[in-house]
């Protein structure tokens, strides 16, 4: 049960300014630089299980969803971040960033770190489910070839209208989850809180500074497509660099007192 008077004790939102996600992005840049091996080596990690589920949406002969995974992997990156959060946290209070305690994290609030990510994990269920509906109404229950449906997504009134329902649908989901998320992990990390009180606090900060907000997810979107375009190698380097970028968007956006 969430416990309302705590709802009551939330923390300040700060307001931020245009240039202030520029700076997060350097701040992250400097953490990832300062232990490569434990910020590189999460990049590796999500390199290997994109090429994974890439290889099994290949082998189940299902690769038109590649697309809505890829929509569907900046929905979990939060959560999948926690560890590169832990590193930003450790180096900012002068404390040793080891891999054992980056890798094995211990949140203040694990119980409600794991509701928040079920929360995630629904919401990408969701999304998948919807990129299988939509992909019924449009070419029925047989997959054409991916050459040949790449083709007909841009060379025909069908394809271009599949595409335009998926965005727009996609980037409502996106929007929903930036929103809802934009501080709610590194907050229960750092925090003892309860999970509706971080969501509520992740739409306040992106409600209160909605500008360099957007532009924050306009950075995020740009710069984790070109590290998916790549053929996912730029994620290497893509994901830590947002993950120590969000931590520092925290502590930006939250106050402390």
């Amino acid at each position: 049960m969430v416990d309302v008077a705590q709802h009551s004790r939330a923390p300040r939102v700060n307001k931020i300014a245009m240039t202030d996600p520029w700076q997060w992005l350097a701040k992250g840049w400097e953490d990832m630089w300062a232990n490569p091996g434990i910020s590189l080596g999460y990049g590796a990690l999500v390199l290997a299980i994109s090429y994974a589920l890439t290889a099994g949406l290949f082998f189940f002969d299902t690769l038109f969803l590649v697309f809505p995974l890829a929509a569907g992997f900046m929905q979990l990156a939060p959560i999948l971040a926690i560890g590169l959060y832990e590193a930003s946290l450790r180096r900012e209070a002068g404390e040793e960033v080891g891999s054992l305690a980056t890798y094995i994290v211990r949140p203040r609030s694990p119980l409600q770190l794991a509701y928040f990510g079920f929360a995630l994990g629904f919401i990408l269920m969701a999304w998948i489910y919807l990129a299988f509906f939509l992909f019924a109404i449009f070419y029925g229950i047989n997959v054409p070839p991916m050459a040949e449906f790449i083709s007909d997504l841009i060379l025909t009134v069908r394809g271009v209208a599949f595409l335009a329902i998926g965005t727009a649908v996609g980037a409502v989901l996106a929007f929903t989850v930036f929103a809802i998320s934009a501080v709610a992990v590194p907050y229960l990390l750092d925090r003892d809180a309860d999970a509706i009180s971080a969501m509520l606090l992740s739409i306040k900060a992106v409600r209160e500074n909605f500008a360099p907000m957007m532009l924050w997810a306009w950075l995020i979107v740009v710069l984790t497509v070109s590290g998916l375009v790549v053929f996912y190698v730029g994620l290497i380097f893509v994901f830590p660099l947002i993950g120590h970028a969000t931590w520092h968007a925290y502590r930006a956006l939250v106050a402390r007192d």
